[in-house]
């Protein structure tokens, strides 16, 4: 049998590709931390060549995509989708962006990160970080069923038959009906990914499992091991079988591997980091692939399939001029490595063997051994800290001296940390934190790791820089550092943890994409003009103020000490996008709205020709009592949270209070399922915690004005934390609160006597064990009565 060649390289994703389905010959899925989902069409067959789609845009992560086959309802099938904002998408491939889903299927409190299809049952199962399972019936759009107790995330979900679900998780998977039939504790790590096996298959399993151990697994669904293959270096992300029976797996150690029988057949090394899914296509016995590197890969035995000399010579080259890093191979000794003559005098003894080789140049390249082809292939280039080829280490199109992995939690995958030794510790961590919405709470840590890892090498800005403010500091002095987090060591942290209460500073969400914002923009206006909608649509003039809009955001960011005026035309057009444009397209307007509201006073100060301000504007919008658009009102009130970045902003806040907070706030407090939603919130509520609080003000402190808002805020607060699961938004209601405490003896004693706050504290420290929250708990306890 042949081994697989590159058929089609396919680029279009501007982030990681985090999963992928192939489920007809003449098209692929692929889901992105870009926040989209293309759909990606044949167009020639020869060579092979694509057209791609967006077919959702969302405004966060997206992590698992799948594909629901015909139905005489939806004859061109569904596009299952879900990710970082806990909602899952399902949407025919024939719909554009523009157009609304089928349906959204809310439910999960954390992120969504797997996803499979029961096509004779006709449901959909998830899995999410929330530690449940949960099943959707087609056509009903509900859920159907909760499957609850596991230990840590279900990363994987599996539908093995219309009546059995297999889940993984930390530790090991579990097998369902309609209710749990078995625990099954082959491994002590987590289980990452599942395939069905075809009846009768070699290896004597029903089903076959992966994980971080690196080792495949196939079991019996009574819970019996029946065989395993070793072979991958790192974790293993994703699994499937091919229809000769074959198993196709890919993860961390940069490759796909084709394991027939007992061993590994078939290496195919990629120009990524992680190699984060793989699927098959029944039809024709293909591969795709999705990786760090942002491309979606197909594969084929199939000769005709294969692609044109040019596209197979450019992925061989990025193969070879990729970047190992040294802790993928582990310890390297040059001086004992042989030359190149190694690889024409032996040959290796199995499919993916790897030989280091020193150059004559003294850097140390990576060759891997072809059974098929008998010789070595040369994989890359090993780097230690700068490289010991002097080479940098690509990641995401720009070089870096550094490219870390960085485990925040456990069992959930490391997340990369590029650096440059001319960039300060603190801005690199603010920007790694920033990207992948982290708390705050880990500046310190990631700081020092990156100061501990670099060995002392020569920084940017001095060997031990001020952490500069950031758009959500916790107060600079006043930052929580936590102190059990799994990616530092206790010689890095502080003795004792600083008291967070009372939060004295203002926070404010204010990571984005401009260039996706921007591109965003004229996709959707493109759309309305071919719709005939050209009086909603943004004409030239506009869009060069939509321009200049962006550049002003560039050049004067949230922090800047001295905020400048934007101009009147540039608020009106962005208040065009968020009001006039129809709700489904009002995502990007609304997203330039809450980073205009931190960079500049101008949004407060304006008021249209119905003398209406912001927050009025806002409120007519509809934003508010639209329930089926969480992400629209979420937004919304990340431009109120966003606003107290500007004097003027904070004093609009304090004078719209009752709108804000008991009008519109309480509509948004009916789906705080949403995770970002419910974390907009509380931050919003910390923000008038610190305005009634303020030292700036004492005047302010202890009023009866300030008391009456603080139980207002305190019993919302109470609410939310009594019912949310999420740590972030957990973490946020309890210093929220624990502000409010500090206005006076009044407010404490509501807090204990009429909102019950004890028994809250109790059920918050019992939802997780992380120590800032039960530090917080602490500091509330201590202020209380």
């Amino acid at each position: 049998m042949s081994d697989f060649k590159l058929s089609a390289s396919l680029k279009g994703h501007d982030d990681d590709v985090r999963s992928v389905a192939y489920p007809e010959p003449n098209f692929v899925v692929s889901a992105s931390r870009d926040a989209t989902v293309r759909l990606w069409k044949l167009l020639d067959p020869k060579p092979p060549s694509y057209d791609s789609t967006i077919s959702s845009h969302t405004d966060a992560f997206v992590n698992a995509v799948s594909y629901f086959q015909p139905t005489s309802q939806y004859p061109d099938g569904l596009i299952v989708s879900g990710g970082k904002n806990t909602i899952i998408e399902v949407k025919q491939p024939g719909k554009s962006t523009e157009d609304n889903a089928d349906a959204l299927l809310l439910g999960h409190d954390h992120n969504v990160c797997s996803l499979d299809i029961s096509q004779e049952g006709g449901w959909i199962v998830s899995g999410s970080w929330d530690s449940s399972a949960r099943i959707w019936r087609l056509g009903k759009w509900e859920c159907d069923g909760i499957l609850e107790g596991h230990q840590g995330s279900v990363w994987a979900v599996l539908a093995y038959d219309r009546n059995t679900i297999i889940t993984g998780m930390s530790k090991g998977a579990r097998i369902l009906q309609v209710t749990l039939l078995r625990t099954i504790r082959g491994t002590n790590d987590v289980v990452r990914a599942l395939c069905r096996c075809p009846e009768n298959h070699p290896s004597g399993g029903q089903f076959a499992s992966a994980g971080n151990d690196g080792v495949i697994r196939f079991w019996t669904l009574d819970g019996r091991q029946v065989n395993q293959l070793n072979g991958h270096e790192s974790f293993i992300y994703s699994i499937a079988v091919l229809p000769t029976g074959e198993v196709v797996s890919s993860g961390e150690d940069r490759t796909v591997r084709i394991w027939r029988g007992g061993e590994c057949v078939q290496t195919i090394t990629h120009p990524a980091i992680s190699v984060w899914s793989v699927a098959v296509c029944a039809a024709n016995g293909d591969i795709v692939s999705g990786a760090s590197d942002r491309l979606v890969r197909i594969f084929t035995r199939d000769p005709k399939r294969y692609a044109n000399e040019e596209t197979l010579k450019e992925f061989e080259d990025a193969v070879k001029g990729s970047a190992i890093p040294q802790q993928q191979v582990g310890g390297v000794n040059k001086e004992k490595l042989p030359g190149p003559e190694f690889l024409q005098m032996k040959s290796g003894t199995k499919e993916g063997q790897v030989a280091m080789i020193r150059e004559d140049n003294g850097s140390v390249t990576a060759h891997q051994w072809s059974m098929t082809q008998q010789k070595w292939i040369s994989v890359g280039t090993v780097v230690d800290a700068v490289g010991s080829s002097g080479k940098k280490q690509e990641y995401l199109g720009q070089d870096y001296d550094y490219v870390f992995d960085v485990d925040i939690e456990d069992g959930k995958p490391p997340l990369k940390l590029p650096y440059n030794l001319s960039q300060n510790p603190y801005e690199a961590a603010t920007k790694f934190i920033q990207d992948n919405e982290l708390p705050i709470g880990y500046l310190d840590q990631v700081a020092n790791f990156i100061t501990t890892n670099t060995k002392g090498a020569t920084l940017g800005q001095g060997s031990q820089p001020e952490p500069p403010s950031t758009s959500d500091p916790w107060g600079q002095e006043n930052r929580y550092r936590p102190g059990e987090a799994t990616s530092a060591s206790a010689s890095s942290l502080p003795p004792l943890r600083p008291k967070v209460l009372p939060q004295t500073s203002y926070l404010s969400i204010t990571t984005a994409s401009l260039n996706t914002i921007h591109r965003k923009i004229g996709e959707i206006n493109t759309q309305l003009i071919k719709e005939g909608h050209k009086d909603g649509a943004l004409n030239p003039p506009e869009l060069q103020t939509l321009a200049s809009v962006i550049q002003f955001l560039e050049s004067h960011p949230p922090s800047s000490a001295k905020p400048t005026a934007l101009e009147p035309d540039a608020l009106e057009l962005i208040i065009k996008l968020t009001t006039a444009w129809p709700p489904q397209h009002r995502i990007p307007g609304l997203d330039l709205l809450r980073l205009v509201a931190a960079a500049t006073p101008s949004l407060a100060s304006y008021k249209n020709s119905h003398d209406q301000t912001i927050v009025s504007i806002l409120e007519e919008s509809g934003v508010f009592s639209d329930t089926q658009r969480p992400n629209n009102m979420m937004l919304a009130i990340r431009t109120f949270a966003n606003m107290f970045s500007t004097d003027k902003g904070a004093e609009l806040a304090d004078a719209q209070f009752d709108t804000i907070i008991s009008n519109l706030i309480n509509q948004a407090t009916k789906i705080t399922t949403n995770r970002n939603l419910t974390i907009s919130i509380t931050t919003l509520y910390i923000n008038y915690a610190v305005l009634l609080t303020t030292t700036a003000t004492p005047d302010r402190k202890g009023s009866p004005a300030s008391i009456e808002r603080g139980r207002i805020l305190l019993k919302d607060l109470v609410d939310v934390i009594s019912r949310v699961s999420d740590s972030e938004a957990l973490y946020r209601a309890l210093v929220a609160a624990g502000t409010l405490l500090t206005i006076g003896p009044d407010v404490k004693v509501a807090a204990k006597q009429e909102y019950g706050i004890e028994a809250v504290l109790k059920l918050a420290e019992q939802k997780t064990k992380e120590p800032r929250i039960k530090g917080v708990v602490g500091e509330i306890r201590e202020l209380l009565p």
